[in-house]
């Protein structure tokens, strides 16, 4: 039996799936959204007959080992003791799907949406933010540079996965990944702009469900204002969110929060960051996990060659190679192969 190849050879659906589906677009897509044809893509390829371009970049990184690694991440709480705490994964996972309610309320386009907030932190280094202030801390004071992960997670899929081949992603959801943080350019997109709001109504919300779970706050310490204006509890505050982020965005034509709402997210983050990112908790671990990545760091930015496959990245200099490997760790393999630096094997054994 001779075996055909489904793109050269496609069946009578393939042949006729994306004309269909590009007919479905402007007919239910608003004017707005982006559209999933034509793929822009670095390198060209023969497009699926099946998958539209961005569900086929959504499954690229669904199926790429950055992403696995995301459930061995810390989202707030470092290793935490209970089966109930976040993990980057599913962060990520509340992201995208929040995300999906929203594109489709607005009538912009879910694939899109789906592939950014499943790939936005994909490039974050272990032990969450304060992960990344030290990274970043480390690349200032040795190499004059910084670390940011939605430029990192960017990096994964162009240069990273596929053993230094990249996803080869589509153009708007490369945008989307190294735009969904405040502190880079607006997306160019409805779609990543979405994901980018998203992400902070997400973490906002299910970080205070895992502080008050771990006994860092309670209930009663959360402040009264963005509390009786947002809701009791989180899927309350999630659910007035984005039924506030939908009507303002659907006037305006751009995403966008009401002012009430979003003075009061504002202030609920301030908050956390006072209280939880930033609060005494925090501050004990982040001087131990400072001297776990500030030690890795230098040993393998003194020789590079130390590090297993070159870091990922062969060909890159020292400090991105240093950069490339550590940020790609999950926090259990950090720690272990810092204890395999640091402890004595008599006591380790």
């Amino acid at each position: 039996m001779v075996e055909m190849d489904p793109h050269s050879n496609p069946g009578p659906v393939a042949s006729e799936f994306a004309e269909r589906q590009q007919a479905l677009e402007e007919q239910l897509l608003s004017p707005l959204a982006a559209r999933s044809w034509p793929a822009r893509r670095a390198v060209d390829e023969v497009d699926c007959g099946l998958r539209s371009p961005l569900q086929r970049d959504r499954d690229r990184i669904v199926h790429c080992k950055a992403f696995r690694r995301l459930k061995h991440k810390t989202q707030v709480f470092v290793s935490p003791e209970g089966d109930h705490y976040r993990t980057r994964l599913t962060h990520t996972i509340e992201v995208t799907q929040i995300a999906r309610t929203v594109a489709r309320a607005l009538r912009l386009n879910e694939d899109l949406t789906e592939a950014i907030g499943l790939g936005h932190d994909l490039g974050h280094p272990p032990f969450g933010h304060i992960g990344e202030a030290i990274l970043d801390k480390c690349l200032a004071e040795r190499f004059d540079g910084g670390f940011r992960h939605y430029e990192q997670s960017l990096r994964v899929v162009d240069i990273l996965e596929r053993d230094g081949a990249g996803l080869n992603l589509t153009e708007d959801v490369r945008d989307g990944i190294a735009c969904h943080s405040g502190r880079a350019p607006a997306p160019s997109t409805l779609e990543g702009a979405i994901v980018r709001l998203v992400d902070r109504i997400a973490y906002i919300n299910h970080d205070i469900d895992d502080a008050t779970r771990a006994g860092v706050v309670s209930e009663s310490d959360l402040p009264s204002g963005p509390i009786a204006a947002l809701g009791q509890s989180g899927s309350a505050r999630i659910d007035f969110l984005v039924h506030d982020l939908v009507e303002h965005s659907n006037q305006a034509g751009e995403i966008v929060q009401g002012a009430e709402a979003g003075a009061a997210m504002d202030e609920l983050r301030t908050w956390m960051f006072d209280n939880v990112y930033l609060g005494e908790r925090a501050r004990a671990e982040h001087n131990r996990i400072e001297r776990v990545i500030t030690t890795l760091f230098n040993h393998y930015a003194n020789d590079p060659e130390r590090m297993p496959d070159g870091g990922g990245a062969p060909g890159a200099d020292a400090d991105r190679r240093v950069t490339d490997y550590l940020s790609g760790m999950t926090d259990r393999y950090c720690i272990r192969v810092f204890e395999e630096l640091t402890v004595p094997e008599s006591f380790a054994a």
